[in-house]
Order: structure tokens, then C-alpha cells, then sequence
């Protein structure tokens, strides 16, 4: 499962887009320097997420909207066509 493919899976379970978890992740004091175990714990209590996912919204917490370099144009389950992350939900991209 590429990068943004896990972000548009974890959209569709809690009904929210990526960008509105992390900006409800802030509002709770969550910052790129927080502990992942923390994050991870608050994703799963409240919006049932599990650990991979988790650490996949972790992952752009901490690093921003960019998906791994490895996986990028590379081939495989995790290849991600671009560098970009789209964090304004399916519904606004349109594809």
C-alpha cells in the first residue's frame, strides 16, 4: 500500500480528511516532536485507528507532506507516484 494510500484509507474510516486530523492533532498539542506511542494512542482511542496507519499520519505530524523518497516512482506495493502527499481528501482531487 503506497504512502497516500494508507492517508486516503485512514480518511475513509474515520470520515475525516488527513489534513483535519492533524490540525485536530495540533489543536490537542500534538507537534512533530511528540512521542509517536502518544499520537498512536490518541488515534486509536478516539478514532480507532490501528498502529500502521497511525504512524503513517504520524509520519507526515512529523516530516510534513512527503512521502518517503525510497517509494517514490519506485515499483512494489508501496511505490507512490509523487513526492506530494494530498492531505484535502479524495473527494478534492478528483481522481
Amino acid at each position: 500500500m503506497s504512502y497516500q494510500a494508507y492517508l486516503d484509507a485512514i480518511e475513509a474510516k474515520t470520515g475525516r480528511t488527513p489534513q483535519q486530523l492533524l490540525d485536530e492533532a495540533a489543536a490537542r498539542g500534538f507537534s512533530g516532536q511528540s512521542k509517536a506511542g502518544e499520537v498512536v494512542a490518541w488515534l486509536k482511542d478516539e478514532h480507532g485507528l490501528g498502529r500502521g496507519h497511525a504512524m503513517a499520519l504520524y509520519g507526515v505530524l512529523k516530516n510534513g507532506p512527503v512521502a518517503p523518497a525510497k517509494h517514490v516512482g519506485s515499483s512494489g506495493t508501496h511505490r507512490d507516484a509523487s513526492a506530494e502527499l494530498r492531505l484535502d481528501g479524495v473527494a478534492r482531487r478528483g481522481d
